[in-house]
């Protein structure tokens, strides 16, 4: 997956865990709402996978230009 692909999953899963956590919390439901809260934090580590392939990639592009510059 691209880095891209990983933020906007992550944003899915942050908005969709915090709808659960909001409906679990509405109907009383202590199931719903740890189902929202592990969601929401897988969100969380979705997104920051995706930062780091950003940055791996941008690391890596800086790198290339750098030696392309040498020659």
């Amino acid at each position: 997956m691209g880095s891209l692909t990983d933020k906007l999953k992550g944003n899915a899963n942050e908005a969709i865990g915090k709808a659960k956590q909001g409906l679990g919390e509405a109907t009383g439901s202590a199931k719903l709402q740890g189902e929202g809260a592990l969601q929401e934090a897988k969100g969380h580590v979705q997104k920051a996978v995706g930062d780091a392939k950003e940055a791996t990639k941008d690391a890596a592009n800086k790198a290339a230009d750098a030696a392309n510059r040498k020659l």
